[in-house]
């Protein structure tokens, strides 16, 4: 095997708290080191011009949110950033001495073997996008022979070989579920799939929606590598009792005595339907809601008010707790003593939450659509999401059957070992062979 350097974005790992696509990148990231590759990470971080402190500036900034700027500043950075975006931006080494103590960071970011930085990256992209869009092309010394982006971002390594991963298509599958400048959105993901070297996704729903909704695109330049969850060895090789100490000490909830819904509070979720479903059994077994934040979407703040969880405007706090962000070792501790993981979303491209709480041995309530039924195999309950009752009906035979619980954790190692980190290696490493092989 040759080894290659490989690029993976930070666009997620910088980000005040983690996510998904942050996991995401720094599973991939692991598995790039696995395969033997050197690894390069790619930010948008402000590190100054003086190479002697790029790496204290570095550390000081990544994963803090944007400081509050007067407008005066605010419109000097949009002039700056729009200027910018007119032509190709540079980026530069942030040397590692070893001057910065970055246990702290374990958790958070892998162990890249070289960083490099280009203040203000990703939101001069996004204006190039807006202004013309196209990608903002990005120049480094020395790039790697890959650069794997974790998410869809317009920006084009020069000398590189540009992968893009496409978790889903969720702003264009269900548009009334995001945010997004939909025709902006559906500009990028066409960038991505005709001037991209390729394009990874997830799961075989996502390829065959990226096929699908770009018809123009070959099929043997979108490659399906699933991903792995990434659970520390040491926690799997754990008793389960000590973290069920653990959770009962800090948060009074017994092992195997609460449901547990984690994720991003966004539309897809279905959590209204699950806070809905979960009323209706009337069971004595909490409902635990751990969410870092929701998206700003109408429906979301209401049911988080500043009074409590309340649902179509009615308080709805009975059994209910919630729990804001957590770091992920006390999440994945939370999620391997729960009675079962709800996650009947109304669309993923993966579902990672979904995978976790299989590897841990913890029984799934999922949905029937898109991904999920692939990810959760015979470790869950599927059910269809838009139904609260059908949702309630899973939550309820968990609940009054230990047995159901019981059946559905013997089946995780098997379907966990579908996703495992050797399959994975083995699907990423076929893929970048196939784009090194490209003319």
């Amino acid at each position: 095997m040759t080894r290659l350097t490989i690029g993976i974005d930070g666009f997620n790992l910088a980000m005040p708290r983690g996510t998904g696509v942050a996991t995401y990148g720094f599973g991939l990231t692991q598995t790039v080191r696995d395969l033997g590759h050197e690894t390069l990470g790619l930010f948008g971080v402000d590190v100054g011009p003086k190479a002697d402190v790029r790496e204290v500036l570095f550390f000081d900034q990544v994963g803090k949110e944007r400081p509050p700027e007067t407008r005066r500043q605010h419109k000097r950075r949009m002039r700056r950033e729009w200027f910018r975006s007119l032509l190709p931006v540079h980026g530069v080494d942030v040397p590692m001495t070893g001057a910065v103590e970055k246990q702290a960071f374990a958790d958070r970011l892998p162990a890249f073997d070289r960083i490099v930085s280009s203040s203000g990256l990703f939101d001069i992209a996004d204006k190039r996008l807006r202004r013309s869009g196209s990608f903002l092309t990005l120049r480094i010394p020395d790039p790697p022979a890959i650069m794997h982006w974790t998410y869809p971002i317009p920006v084009r390594l020069e000398g590189a070989r540009n992968i893009y991963t496409l978790h889903d298509l969720v702003p264009l599958k269900l548009p009334y579920t995001t945010l997004d400048n939909k025709q902006l959105y559906h500009r990028l993901i066409e960038l991505c799939v005709t001037q991209g070297d390729h394009v990874c996704t997830v799961s075989e729903s996502s390829r065959d929606d990226i096929l699908a909704l770009f018809p123009s695109v070959s099929a043997d330049r979108v490659s399906n590598s699933y991903q792995t969850a990434p659970v520390p060895e040491d926690l799997l090789a754990r008793d389960p009792a000590e973290d069920a100490r653990v959770v009962e000490g800090m948060f009074g909830l017994k092992q195997r005595g609460y449901f547990l819904f984690f994720g991003a509070l966004d539309p897809k979720k279905n959590l209204a339907r699950i806070i809905e479903a979960y009323l209706t059994i009337q069971s004595d077994t909490p409902l635990v809601i751990v969410g870092a934040r929701h998206w700003g979407t109408e429906q979301e703040a209401r049911i988080f008010a500043d009074n409590g969880i309340s649902l179509y405007g009615e308080a709805s706090a009975k059994g209910l707790v919630q729990l804001d962000y957590l770091p992920r070792e006390m999440l994945l501790r939370l999620a391997r003593g729960a009675k079962a993981v709800l996650f009947p979303s109304l669309y993923e491209g993966f579902g990672l939450p979904a995978l976790e709480a299989i590897r841990l041995g913890t029984p799934v309530i999922s949905s029937t659509v898109s991904s999920l039924p692939e990810v959760v195999g015979e470790a869950g309950l599927l059910v269809d999401p838009y139904d609260a009752g059908a949702i309630a009906g899973a939550m309820r035979a968990i609940d009054g059957d230990p047995a159901v619980g019981a059946r559905l954790s013997a089946a995780a190692p098997a379907q966990a070992a579908k996703f495992s980190d050797e399959a994975y290696r083995a699907r990423l490493s076929a893929m970048y062979d196939k784009v090194m092989a490209q003319a």
